[in-house]
């Protein structure tokens, strides 16, 4: 198996002891450009060589970038894609091609439309294919791979089951194009596009391995802490037709391309000290103690030199002399985490008290589901919060409460006999809209707007609970959401001026923005690269110089406790108030309409979250808690 592709950018690192080459970038834009340059370059190389480039292209989140970094350098590099054949991995079935949810679509939005790609060099499996001819067209479309000299370098994503293409478990390496029936979990992973599971095809047309296998270089690209474990076992599990993308071990040319949060469970980013000499800076330190109290099930003080020597931490002990020094530094480090007082007591010296707070909310429930309690605490020591609601919300509403919202509004006037016909004409409209509409389809825009009223009115239910004024609510709407689909605009010069100008009329002391990336339809990310955007525009205002921005999670996963900077203790009554906050976002109750990989309700995972916090801190020797909600406060700009 090859070893030679380790030419990197400072940016990037190189695995060296795994079963597959992988690179960590810093942030999945890192990743993106990467494998776009070395799609141009092959592109290039093939056109000075008078030879058609034969591209594999994946649909998805992870390659939407790498299209969009492609457009980019066709635009302003004069990048030609008119020596280029291409082949998409898959489709549903059965799937038309102007339906919202198709390949054909994905790709034509992303990418062919805005280069030079000759139309009948594109190659996608067509999802109106008959059941009677699917195995003639199938094996027509290897044909077409053959004749063309097969696929020179195909970009690949990875599904939480393993799944590449959409071989899914169970698929071997002699597998070709074919059809194939879709693992429940790959049905819920893309759920949201299809506006809930229901509605989500069963059936695809895919790539085999086989035919995977066959090209001649490889990229997977794997963004988020959602694919973490997967990532791990594809790349360091022994290979098993359970896990399809471990069958890639046996190639000759093929990387993984991660960001740091995919990485997170490789064996070389987890736990470094395993495989070679690391750089024992402090997080390092106490990645390092928290993973060997955990292991060996001692509290941090309790370590000895005896436990660092037999757990592969000799280095470690090495450098600072004792265990006893050691673990008394990381102790000291995780029992300063911890306070009651997130914005600070109002006898300390040089502490302005009270302050004046923006949480930015990406949904309008995760200020509750993810600091509900941090969020009461703030409130009730007096402070002035303001909580900004970045999104709508409005397609995660239910077709069936919309309804009854647009059924009871017309009620409601006609009960108090100020039903005129602007209204009955709007509600008999809304009512028709709803109740025709075909599965998966878009919202007309009233029935989004009352989607919207919707979630706001819960926001506002929620943020009351915790103590928040009505007038420092902020609906902010944000443009690059409104789409009326699950894909959304590319972030645009308005949103950030939204943002910008919430945060000079305020002038916060502390911003506290989601930092739970693992959203599966990449909303969190979204609103967070927009805070940024805007604290860039002002970070030369006076007021900017003094403000804090600290990072939650809670949503979708939790910080790890070598990550947390700030630990704000969740007594039984807080985590009482918190749970009936969640509670009031009623149509987010009982089951969501995007609910991603966690089968759990929002406040289920947030509770449990919130106790795992606190038993961990419980276990490495600290004061025992009901919960604890963490932080980790942003490091600027300088920092990256």
């Amino acid at each position: 198996m090859r070893r030679d592709r380790r030419k990197l950018k400072a940016y990037s690192h190189a695995a060296t002891t795994s079963s597959i080459p992988y690179r960590v970038f810093p942030e999945a834009s890192n990743a993106s450009e990467a494998a776009a340059l070395e799609i141009a370059t092959l592109v290039r190389s093939r056109a000075a060589e008078g030879r058609t480039c034969v591209l594999g292209l994946a649909t998805g989140s992870s390659v939407v970038n790498v299209y969009s970094a492609m457009v980019r350098m066709h635009r302003e590099q004069g990048l030609s894609f008119a020596n280029v054949a291409v082949f998409v991995l898959d489709e549903f079935l059965p799937m038309g091609p102007e339906s919202l949810q198709s390949h054909v679509r994905f790709m034509n939005e992303h990418l062919f439309d805005h280069i030079d790609l000759p139309r009948d060099q594109i190659h996608i499996p067509d999802g109106t294919t008959p059941q009677d001819e699917l195995s003639e067209y199938c094996l027509k479309f290897e044909n077409e791979i053959a004749e063309l000299g097969g696929i020179d370098m195909l970009i690949l994503g990875i599904g939480r089951t393993g799944h590449i293409g959409f071989n899914e478990p169970g698929s071997g390496t002699d597998s070709r194009t074919r059809p194939i029936t879709l693992d429940a979990m790959t049905r819920i992973d893309a759920a949201s596009n299809f506006f809930g599971v229901e509605n989500v095809p069963r059936r695809a047309i895919t790539m085999g391995v086989g035919t995977i296998l066959d090209a001649r270089r490889i990229i997977l690209l794997a963004f988020g802490e959602g694919k973490a474990s997967i990532v791990a076992r594809s790349v360091e599990g022994e290979i098993a037709p359970a896990v399809p993308a471990t069958f890639l071990q046996q190639h000759d040319d093929v990387e993984f391309f991660l960001d740091s949060a995919a990485a997170a469970n490789l064996t070389e980013i987890r736990s470094p000290w395993l495989v070679g000499e690391v750089f024992w800076d402090d997080v390092m330190v106490r990645r390092a103690v928290i993973a060997l109290s955990q292991s060996v099930q001692k509290p941090v003080l309790m370590l000895t030199d005896a436990d660092y020597n037999a757990n592969g931490l000799q280095g470690l002990l090495a450098e600072y002399g004792t265990a006893y020094e050691i673990n008394l530094s990381v102790f000291r480090h995780l029992q300063n985490t911890i306070t009651g007082w997130p914005a600070g007591k109002p006898d300390t010296p040089e502490t302005v008290f009270p302050k004046r707070i923006i949480l930015f909310s990406p949904h309008p429930d995760d200020d509750v589901i993810s600091m509900g309690g941090t969020l009461t605490r703030l409130a009730g020591q007096g402070h002035e919060i303001h909580v900004a609601y970045q999104t709508s919300g409005n397609l995660a509403v239910f077709d069936g409460d919309a309804l009854r919202f647009a059924e009871f509004a017309a009620d409601f006037c006609r009960e108090f006999e100020v039903l005129n016909d602007d209204i009955q004409r709007l509600t008999e409209m809304m009512i028709r809209a709803i109740r025709d509409k075909a599965s998966g389809s878009i919202d007309i825009n009233e029935v989004q707007r009352l989607k919207g009223l919707i979630r706001r009115g819960e926001a506002t239910a929620g943020a009351r609970v915790c103590g928040v004024r009505d007038e420092h609510l902020h609906y902010l709407d944000l443009p690059f959401y409104e789409t009326g689909t699950v894909r959304k605009k590319p972030i645009g010069e308005r949103d950030t001026q939204i943002t910008v100008d919430l945060l000079r009329q305020v002038q916060p002391h502390q911003i506290y923005a989601a930092g739970d990336l693992s959203d599966p339809h990449g909303t969190h990310r979204t609103c967070l690269d927009v805070i940024f955007a805007a604290c860039e525009e002002c970070r030369h205002d006076d007021w900017f110089a003094s403000t804090a921005v600290w990072l939650y999670r809670g949503a979708w996963q939790e910080w790890a406790p070598h990550e947390i900077e700030m630990a704000v203790p969740l007594s039984p009554q807080e985590v009482d108030r918190k749970r009936d906050a969640i509670f009031k976002h009623e149509s987010q109750k009982d089951r969501a309409l995007f609910p991603g990989s966690d089968a759990r309700e929002f406040w289920q995972r947030a509770e449990a979250r919130n106790a795992q916090t606190a038993q961990i801190y419980d276990q490495l020797g600290l004061a025992q808690y009901q919960a604890i909600e963490g932080f980790v406060r942003w490091k600027g700009f300088d920092a990256g």
